[in-house]
């Protein structure tokens, strides 16, 4: 909409973007006249000639003495277009567009992943020398339905030192874990149910949920993990069907979850048809393990999930999902008739980096060196009056307040007309105050420039 737009344009944009975010389907029945004038306080002569344009457009139909109803097939969805609506600017797909598809020279200090050159490198360039020599069906083959059972079996191993205790089994391979996570949505969502997720949550959880097209509810999140007595309340009124969660580090707080409020959590769901999504991703960047709530249930109403793409290789696209045989089945045939076969070749190249030899002790440089960047990342952004919302024990992410009077969505802007790209807190969160966050990846916040860029950004 434009500063000169008419109240008229006004109710046919409101109608339009309606039927591209799919609020108004083909066929269904807009609201009246005077329903709609009441709801945009505006006069029903004004609707009236909205929607008769939008009628000669043939965006819209009438029929006498019932009202106006969409026509057309249903619009490709848009996701964007969802509400509630935010600066493009700050919105969660917006900022990973632009996480990805700028050059190697933009400065990165909001993205969610570590620097190319801390990947392991070393070991996945093993690993593909390893798979250039092995037999043309390794190389040339589809995936079993589940996935790589060498793989499968490793993983078994690796979450039983967590205290998961699942046969290779109950373990599905998949492209990511976003891939994970969308499976699931499809298996136990249909449109219209709540989905719980963490207040603020990982921006793309948020994205991702759009498409499932169902109701999300934040539960505020603490250092100790969720909100148990807003989880609780969150429970009773809305009786929802999934609740989306990061074990061990949390993204973006870097908080961990406690064991007393693991078991408090989950006492709480067992008086309900919740089913608890846990999305595992950092776990090797840990110090030392948090609790995980797949461990203290079994896997009997949560499904635990996780990939590699934040240690090894985000070009190298495998993740998994640990759950319920029966669920597993459901999900394997689900995997068939969406993508038909995973990446054998990805999986085998996956396990030869995991059991490679080096892998430990990469990882125990990583986190030495983020524990580093940590230390000098706090009190230069301290200086600049931006402060910690909680010190994490491990991991990537800053979650930080901004000075008074500083608002994120207006750092951010000032700061990509610098060629920086920053997290607004208003990508994680819907509460009023999450305009006053950001978050940062210590990892990407090396370069002294980002600090310079942010200070002349404050400044306004």
């Amino acid at each position: 909409m434009t500063p000169h737009s008419t109240r008229i344009d006004v109710v046919m944009h409101a109608i339009r973007t309606g039927i591209a975010s799919r609020t108004y389907l083909p066929g269904m029945r807009l609201p009246s006249v005077r329903a709609q004038a009441k709801a945009m306080q505006l006069s029903v002569s004004t609707v009236v000639e909205a929607y008769e344009r939008l009628a000669a457009e043939g965006i819209i139909c009438p029929r006498p003495g019932s009202g106006f109803y969409v026509t057309g097939p249903a619009a490709p969805l848009a996701l964007a277009e969802i509400e509630p609506r935010q600066d493009r600017d700050v919105d969660p797909l917006w900022i990973s567009r632009q996480s990805l598809e700028t050059d190697a020279g933009i400065l990165k200090p909001g993205c969610g992943w570590l620097p190319a050159s801390w990947m392991y490198e070393a070991g996945m360039r093993r690993a593909l020398r390893a798979m250039a020599r092995a037999d043309t069906v390794e190389l040339a083959e589809y995936a079993t339905p589940p996935g790589l059972p060498a793989l499968r079996l490793f993983l078994a191993r690796r979450l039983a030192a967590t205290g998961i205790d699942v046969p290779a089994e109950q373990i599905m391979l998949t492209e990511s874990g976003t891939h994970a996570i969308d499976l699931i949505c499809r298996f136990l969502l249909e449109p219209g149910d709540t989905v719980l997720v963490d207040d603020p949550c990982y921006f793309n959880f948020r994205a991702l949920l759009k498409a499932h097209r169902v109701k999300v509810v934040g539960v505020p999140y603490t250092p100790a993990g969720p909100d148990v007595e807003a989880f609780g309340a969150a429970l009773q009124a809305h009786s929802p069907r999934l609740y989306i969660t990061n074990s061990g580090i949390h993204n973006p707080t870097g908080a961990t979850l406690t064991a007393v409020t693991a078991h408090r959590l989950l006492k709480l769901a067992d008086h309900s048809d919740l089913v608890i999504v846990e999305d595992d991703i950092f776990a090797d960047l840990e110090t030392s393990p948090a609790p995980r709530l797949a461990a203290f249930d079994g896997l009997g109403r949560v499904i635990h999930i996780g990939s590699f793409s934040k240690t090894i290789s985000a070009s190298l696209r495998c993740g998994y999902i640990a759950a319920r045989a029966d669920w597993i089945d459901g999900l394997t045939d689900l995997r068939i008739a969406t993508s038909f076969s995973g990446g054998r070749l990805a999986a085998n190249i996956l396990l030869a980096a995991l059991t490679d030899s080096g892998y430990r002790k990469h990882m125990d440089t990583v986190r030495l060196r983020l524990a580093e960047a940590m230390d000098q990342t706090l009190p230069r952004l301290e200086a600049l009056g931006i402060t910690p919302w909680h010190v994490p024990r491990s991991g990537m992410f800053l979650w930080c307040r901004l000075p008074a009077g500083a608002e994120a969505p207006a750092v951010a802007r000032a700061c990509l007309q610098e060629q920086m790209v920053l997290a607004p807190g208003n990508a994680f969160s819907h509460s009023p105050d999450a305009g006053r966050y950001l978050r940062f990846n210590v990892a990407q916040s090396t370069d002294g420039r980002v600090f310079e860029v942010l200070a002349r950004a404050l400044r306004g």
